[in-house]
């Protein structure tokens, strides 16, 4: 009997997929480990109810693909390899830490896929977000973990800037329910919104 765990992939999340928002039962159920994280880059609320994270070009260490069994063996070759000098440091310019969660998936054939498609990520399409690979800290030191970043150009220019997504967990936001920034504006998700 084979006893070698398969492989497994590592994301890093910072909305809606995170535990208690609305999109974690159904997409995250199956996490292996799930804990606290962070990294460097710009938060942006958009005016549907969720966050778009952009990330220094620089941070990229990979793109991700097509092929979910690939970009679980590229981040295992990084996850033995001792991050680089700096990793975790603030980078130049106007970045922000940005607090979320660590996931480690199993089977990631079968697991990265559907939040892909959530994510509106299409390798080498017009994508909503791109999944790269990037260093994230944790309170055992870095690892790489792969995490969606938005394309602002097509998220549109009426994002706001915030330091965390605190959007009420519990439910979807909603006319009833906005999203609040942590500088005080809120927005709503209209009922024809995609999450």
């Amino acid at each position: 009997m084979n006893t070698t765990p398969g492989p497994t992939v590592t994301l890093f999340v910072y909305g809606t997929l995170r535990r208690g928002f609305w999109n974690h039962a159904r997409f995250c159920r199956n996490a292996l480990n799930i804990r606290p994280a962070s990294t460097w880059g710009r938060l942006y609320l958009l005016p549907a109810g969720y966050p778009a994270l952009e990330i220094p070009e620089s941070a990229i260490l990979a793109h991700g693909t097509a092929d979910p069994l690939a970009d679980a063996a590229a981040q295992a070759r990084l996850t033995e390899s001792v991050p680089p000098p700096g990793a975790g440091s603030p980078p130049a310019g106007d970045w922000d830490l940005i607090h979320g969660e660590l996931m480690t998936f199993p089977d990631p054939a079968l697991e990265l896929p559907p939040i892909d498609q959530l994510e509106g990520f299409r390798p080498g399409e017009d994508s909503f977000y791109r999944r790269e690979l990037a260093w994230v800290s944790t309170g055992c030191g870095q690892v790489p973990a792969w995490l969606y970043v938005a394309d602002l150009v097509l998220a549109g220019t009426h994002a706001v800037r915030i330091s965390a997504f605190r959007c009420s967990p519990a439910a979807r936001p909603n006319a009833e329910n906005a999203c609040s920034t942590s500088h005080g504006a809120r927005w709503y998700d209209p009922p024809r919104g995609i999450r």
